[in-house]
């Protein structure tokens, strides 16, 4: 199943870097710019779970099925 994102975007409106925002979801920056960019990655649902919190949003309002 593939998803599609705005994490960028959202992101970006609260004026976090991917340092930031990485470092409030406990994940690697390389981890968060290959789900940023949709780039291929073995991420686990807790991964996309702790992101979404991060940015204090919902999951279905930050990743999108497609």
């Amino acid at each position: 199943m593939m998803f599609e994102n705005k994490i960028r975007e959202i992101r970006e409106e609260q004026g976090m870097t991917q340092a930031e925002l990485a470092s409030k979801a406990n994940i690697s920056r390389t981890i968060l710019s290959n789900l940023e960019t949709n780039q291929k990655c073995d991420c686990k649902l807790s991964t996309m779970l702790a992101v979404a919190s991060a940015l204090g949003k919902p999951f279905e309002s930050v990743f999108l099925v497609s």
